[in-house]
């Protein structure tokens, strides 16, 4: 009877082991060897931060802030224990790259576009410096580092089992925005070019409002079966649909407004909100979305 217990050990313990693992909490798999994990706003992490799984090493799509690198590095080794190789910055914005330096001493190389690489240099560099968080968010405790390998339109990452496209679609977000495509699964991760709630920021110098909106008319072009966005949970086209729309309704009022000499204020009464949920459902953000488009416009 032992001898028995002992071979029906041997043979349930490899397939128990191959049983998948609860994901940590905050953590959602959108795809074999696909992942992201979910903002924890309570704790400053703010941006959707994704990884994706190859035959020898992960790829991690937006470095996130350096706290939140920490946070997502403890929940991605419950996943896999695959070396990081390489880190996508979709832009350059804080949430989206500042936690660079936590991968790259790691051994990862850190990815972007050339003009997120010098928004980087010339934005990232002194926002850094004046920082003055505290405690867990002490910059101290961390390090600055910029794009490490940069490309202008398109960059493939292929190990032969999967294939990842890095491709070049600002400016529209900002001047040196990058989607990243797996083309066999159907998957783009879009940084803050698309969002699935309401957190667009418009504000940033290199934005192009009617350049977004033809980026976004790309990537419904591509026909993706799932969104991950640069915040929120995972959508579908209909998330691309949703954030277009959102978009054009508010440069279709600015530019209206302007020929009638509206003030911004004015342009930002005449739009239904009501009808672009969620992207419109913070009132603050609405404003400064109308204001921003109304000075990027009228400035041209």
């Amino acid at each position: 009877m032992k001898s028995i217990c002992l071979t029906l050990l041997a043979v349930l313990l490899p397939a128990l082991n191959g049983l998948a693992q609860p994901l940590p909490p905050l953590v959602r798999k959108a795809a074999p060897g696909v992942y992201y994990r979910l903002s924890e706003d309570d704790k400053k992490i703010i941006a959707t931060t994704s990884w994706i799984e190859f035959r020898d090493f992960l790829v991690v799509i937006d470095a996130n802030f350096p706290w939140g690198a920490d946070a997502l590095l403890r929940d991605l080794k419950k996943t896999s224990s695959k070396p990081i190789r390489f880190v996508l910055d979709t832009h350059y914005h804080a949430d989206h790259s500042w936690g660079n330096g936590v991968f790259a001493a790691m051994g990862a190389t850190i990815l972007a576009s050339d003009d997120t690489a010098a928004d980087s240099v010339a934005r990232n560099t002194p926002g850094w410096a004046k920082d003055t968080g505290t405690g867990e968010y002490d910059l101290k405790r961390y390090k600055l580092v910029h794009p490490q390998l940069t490309f202008h339109d398109k960059l493939a990452i292929d190990d032969g089992e999967r294939r990842l496209e890095l491709l070049r679609e600002g400016p529209g977000h900002t001047r040196g925005d990058v989607v990243a495509w797996l083309p066999k699964e159907r998957i783009v991760f879009t940084g803050d070019l698309c969002t699935t709630r309401a957190q667009n920021n418009l504000s940033d110098p290199g934005m192009d409002p009617n350049g977004w909106v033809r980026i976004l008319g790309r990537l419904i072009d591509l026909n993706p079966a799932i969104v991950i966005p640069g915040h929120g949970i995972q959508g579908t086209v209909d998330a691309l649909k949703g954030q277009q729309a959102y978009l054009s309704a508010i440069i279709q009022a600015v530019q209206d407004g302007i020929v009638k000499e509206q003030s911004a204020d004015q342009i930002f009464t005449t739009i239904d909100f009501a009808k672009y949920k969620p992207w419109s459902d913070s009132n603050t953000r609405n404003h400064n979305a109308v204001n921003a488009v109304y000075e990027k416009l009228k400035g041209s």
